[in-house]
Protein backbone atom coordinates (compact mmCIF):
# COMPACT_ATOMS: atom_id res chain seq x y z
CA UNK A 1 0.00 0.00 0.00
CA UNK A 2 1.59 3.25 -1.10
CA UNK A 3 2.18 6.02 1.44
CA UNK A 4 -0.28 8.32 -0.37
CA UNK A 5 -3.02 5.69 -0.14
CA UNK A 6 -2.08 5.11 3.50
CA UNK A 7 -2.33 8.81 4.35
CA UNK A 8 -5.49 9.44 2.30
CA UNK A 9 -7.29 6.45 3.86
CA UNK A 10 -6.17 7.61 7.30
CA UNK A 11 -7.52 11.09 6.61
CA UNK A 12 -10.79 9.65 5.27
CA UNK A 13 -11.24 7.49 8.38
CA UNK A 14 -10.42 10.37 10.74
CA UNK A 15 -12.74 12.79 8.92
CA UNK A 16 -15.61 10.32 8.64
CA UNK A 17 -15.55 8.36 11.88
CA UNK A 18 -16.29 10.99 14.51
CA UNK A 19 -17.72 10.02 17.91
CA UNK A 20 -18.01 6.52 19.35
CA UNK A 21 -16.88 3.84 16.90
CA UNK A 22 -17.34 0.08 17.15
CA UNK A 23 -15.09 -2.11 14.99
CA UNK A 24 -16.50 -5.55 14.15
CA UNK A 25 -14.17 -8.25 12.82
CA UNK A 26 -15.98 -10.55 10.41
CA UNK A 27 -14.77 -13.72 8.68
CA UNK A 28 -13.63 -17.31 9.06
CA UNK A 29 -10.05 -17.89 10.17
CA UNK A 30 -10.08 -21.42 8.71
CA UNK A 31 -10.07 -20.00 5.16
CA UNK A 32 -6.95 -17.90 4.78
CA UNK A 33 -7.65 -14.27 4.01
CA UNK A 34 -11.35 -14.66 4.89
CA UNK A 35 -10.12 -14.36 8.49
CA UNK A 36 -8.72 -10.86 7.86
CA UNK A 37 -11.42 -9.05 9.88
CA UNK A 38 -11.13 -11.41 12.83
CA UNK A 39 -7.32 -11.23 12.90
CA UNK A 40 -7.38 -7.43 12.70
CA UNK A 41 -10.02 -7.18 15.44
CA UNK A 42 -7.97 -9.50 17.67
CA UNK A 43 -4.84 -7.41 17.07
CA UNK A 44 -6.77 -4.26 18.05
CA UNK A 45 -8.01 -5.93 21.24
CA UNK A 46 -4.48 -7.13 22.03
CA UNK A 47 -3.32 -3.50 21.65
CA UNK A 48 -5.90 -2.42 24.26
CA UNK A 49 -8.40 -0.83 21.88
CA UNK A 50 -11.95 -0.61 23.25
CA UNK A 51 -15.26 -1.25 21.48
CA UNK A 52 -13.97 -4.02 19.24
CA UNK A 53 -16.12 -7.09 18.54
CA UNK A 54 -14.91 -10.38 17.11
CA UNK A 55 -18.02 -11.57 15.29
CA UNK A 56 -16.38 -14.28 13.18
CA UNK A 57 -18.68 -15.88 10.64
CA UNK A 58 -21.89 -14.89 12.48
CA UNK A 59 -21.95 -11.08 12.70
CA UNK A 60 -25.76 -11.14 12.91
CA UNK A 61 -25.45 -12.53 16.46
CA UNK A 62 -23.73 -9.32 17.57
CA UNK A 63 -26.07 -6.77 16.02
CA UNK A 64 -28.31 -6.46 19.09
CA UNK A 65 -25.32 -5.87 21.36
CA UNK A 66 -23.94 -3.12 19.14
CA UNK A 67 -27.41 -1.54 18.72
CA UNK A 68 -27.87 -1.41 22.50
CA UNK A 69 -24.60 0.52 22.88
CA UNK A 70 -25.79 3.23 20.45
CA UNK A 71 -22.47 3.76 18.71
CA UNK A 72 -22.15 6.64 16.28
CA UNK A 73 -20.45 4.29 13.81
CA UNK A 74 -20.18 0.54 13.28
CA UNK A 75 -17.37 -0.50 10.96
CA UNK A 76 -17.35 -4.03 9.57
CA UNK A 77 -13.80 -5.29 9.01
CA UNK A 78 -13.99 -8.01 6.36
CA UNK A 79 -12.37 -9.63 3.36
CA UNK A 80 -14.57 -8.88 0.35
CA UNK A 81 -14.27 -9.52 -3.36
CA UNK A 82 -13.68 -6.14 -4.95
CA UNK A 83 -13.16 -7.49 -8.49
CA UNK A 84 -11.07 -10.02 -10.34
CA UNK A 85 -8.67 -7.26 -11.45
CA UNK A 86 -8.06 -5.93 -7.92
CA UNK A 87 -4.73 -6.68 -6.27
CA UNK A 88 -4.86 -8.72 -3.03
CA UNK A 89 -4.57 -6.42 -0.03
CA UNK A 90 -6.37 -3.52 -1.73
CA UNK A 91 -8.72 -1.62 0.59
CA UNK A 92 -12.23 -0.26 0.17
CA UNK A 93 -14.19 1.97 2.56
CA UNK A 94 -17.94 2.03 1.89
CA UNK A 95 -21.03 3.51 3.55
CA UNK A 96 -24.19 1.45 4.06
CA UNK A 97 -25.77 2.36 0.72
CA UNK A 98 -22.62 1.40 -1.13
CA UNK A 99 -22.40 -1.84 0.87
CA UNK A 100 -26.00 -2.75 0.02
CA UNK A 101 -25.44 -1.95 -3.66
CA UNK A 102 -22.25 -4.02 -3.93
CA UNK A 103 -23.16 -6.86 -1.57
CA UNK A 104 -26.97 -7.17 -1.66
CA UNK A 105 -27.77 -10.70 -0.48
CA UNK A 106 -25.18 -13.12 -1.82
CA UNK A 107 -22.80 -13.61 1.08
CA UNK A 108 -20.52 -16.08 2.82
CA UNK A 109 -22.25 -14.95 6.01
CA UNK A 110 -25.78 -15.99 6.95
CA UNK A 111 -26.96 -12.44 6.23
CA UNK A 112 -25.35 -10.09 3.74
CA UNK A 113 -23.26 -7.15 4.92
CA UNK A 114 -25.73 -4.86 3.13
CA UNK A 115 -28.63 -6.16 5.22
CA UNK A 116 -26.56 -6.00 8.42
CA UNK A 117 -25.57 -2.40 7.63
CA UNK A 118 -29.23 -1.42 7.19
CA UNK A 119 -30.10 -3.15 10.46
CA UNK A 120 -27.29 -1.31 12.27
CA UNK A 121 -28.67 2.00 11.04
CA UNK A 122 -32.28 1.19 11.96
CA UNK A 123 -31.81 2.73 15.43
CA UNK A 124 -31.48 6.17 13.81
CA UNK A 125 -28.17 6.78 15.59
CA UNK A 126 -25.54 4.47 14.15
CA UNK A 127 -23.94 4.84 10.72
CA UNK A 128 -22.59 1.59 9.24
CA UNK A 129 -19.43 1.24 7.17
CA UNK A 130 -17.32 -1.47 5.58
CA UNK A 131 -13.55 -1.43 5.68
CA UNK A 132 -12.91 -4.26 3.27
CA UNK A 133 -9.80 -5.89 1.90
CA UNK A 134 -9.42 -7.88 -1.31
CA UNK A 135 -8.39 -11.42 -0.33
CA UNK A 136 -5.53 -13.20 -2.06
CA UNK A 137 -6.62 -16.71 -1.10
CA UNK A 138 -9.69 -18.21 0.55
CA UNK A 139 -8.29 -21.74 0.60
CA UNK A 140 -8.09 -23.69 3.83
CA UNK A 141 -5.34 -22.07 5.90
CA UNK A 142 -5.13 -20.33 9.24
CA UNK A 143 -2.81 -17.55 8.11
CA UNK A 144 -3.15 -14.49 5.92
CA UNK A 145 -1.36 -14.15 2.60
CA UNK A 146 1.61 -11.74 2.65
CA UNK A 147 -0.29 -8.96 0.82
CA UNK A 148 -3.30 -9.09 3.16
CA UNK A 149 -1.05 -9.42 6.20
CA UNK A 150 0.81 -6.24 5.16
CA UNK A 151 -2.47 -4.37 4.66
CA UNK A 152 -3.69 -5.62 8.03
CA UNK A 153 -0.60 -4.10 9.67
CA UNK A 154 -1.22 -0.73 8.02
CA UNK A 155 -4.90 -0.79 9.03
CA UNK A 156 -3.99 -1.78 12.58
CA UNK A 157 -1.85 1.35 12.83
CA UNK A 158 -4.56 3.60 11.32
CA UNK A 159 -7.39 2.19 13.44
CA UNK A 160 -5.30 2.22 16.62
CA UNK A 161 -4.59 5.92 16.05
CA UNK A 162 -8.27 6.61 15.32
CA UNK A 163 -9.53 4.73 18.36
CA UNK A 164 -6.98 6.17 20.80
CA UNK A 165 -7.93 9.65 19.54
CA UNK A 166 -11.58 8.78 20.16
CA UNK A 167 -10.87 7.55 23.69
CA UNK A 168 -8.97 10.78 24.48
CA UNK A 169 -11.88 12.92 23.24
CA UNK A 170 -14.68 10.99 24.98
Amino acid sequence: MADTVHSSLGEQLENTLQGRVCLMGVGNTDYGDDGFGVYLAQSLLDAGVQDVVIAGSSPEHWMGVTADREFDHLVFLDAVDLSAQTEPGSVIFLDSEQIAARYPQVSTHKLSLGLLAKFAESNGITKAWLLGVQPGSLKGAQTLTPAVSKTSGVLLELLFRLKTREETVC
